[in-house]
């Protein structure tokens, strides 16, 4: 679907045997890298050189998928000057997706839909030299040296974070369910319940309306 919409080609054209299905590798390298506002450096470091992708046409790709998924984009850019405004002004900022920004005893903190927060210690506005505009930093562990540092982030990284965050408090409110309507679960990941189960008790289809009931966190 996403290549679909990058190449402006008919969807039931990207399948296989069909000479466009390549596009479907690009679409799909594309979701990968570019969903949270990463750009070629992200499709480089996924493997699209090695998915037979050219250097040449990986810019070709970004620019592609955001144009394509101008709604996306936004919700980036709308994030990121909620944090901004939140702790340049030091004002609440709320969103209409259920979302609060404020900034508390030098920490930034996102109200998830659920109630739940996220927390940025000693958020400070600088200047992103790239871009020339304003970029938020905070402190925290940084990935690469695994020591504590002032970090960078960015509306797409900001979504990142809220995203997953919020998938994690669905999954975790379908296991209280799972649990109280009587399955047993031994295993979960990401999104996905291992239960252990038999034929006299509970069915798929149950499981599937328990964990896709989301009303109690949104």
């Amino acid at each position: 679907m996403t290549a679909s919409k990058m190449f402006g080609v008919p969807l039931e054209n990207i399948v296989k045997g069909n000479p466009q299905y390549d596009l479907r590798q690009k679409g799909k390298i594309a979701t990968m890298a570019c969903g949270l506002g990463r750009n070629i450096g992200a499709l480089t470091a996924m493997g699209a050189i090695k998915m037979g992708l050219r250097e040449e046409e990986l810019g070709g790709i970004v620019t592609a998928w955001r144009k394509s998924n101008s709604n996306i984009v936004k919700l980036w850019r709308k994030i990121e000057n909620a944090a901004i405004m939140a702790v340049q002004q030091d004002q609440v900022v709320k969103m209409q997706y259920g979302l609060e920004f404020s900034c508390t005893k030098h920490v930034l903190f996102i109200k998830l839909p659920s109630g739940r927060s996220l927390a940025y210690v000693r958020p400070r506005i600088e200047t992103d030299v790239r871009f020339n505009k304003p970029k938020l930093t905070y402190e925290g562990i940084e990935q690469a040296t695994k020591q504590w540092g002032r970090i960078s982030t960015f509306g797409g990284k900001l979504t990142e974070n809220i995203v997953q965050a919020i998938a994690r408090d669905c999954l975790a409110e379908a296991m209280l369910r799972l649990d109280k309507a009587g399955y047993k679960i031994v295993f979960h990941v990401h999104d996905e319940v291992m239960l252990e189960a038999t034929y006299a008790f509970g069915s798929l289809q149950s499981v599937n309306e328990i964990m896709g009931d989301y009303r109690a966190v949104i």
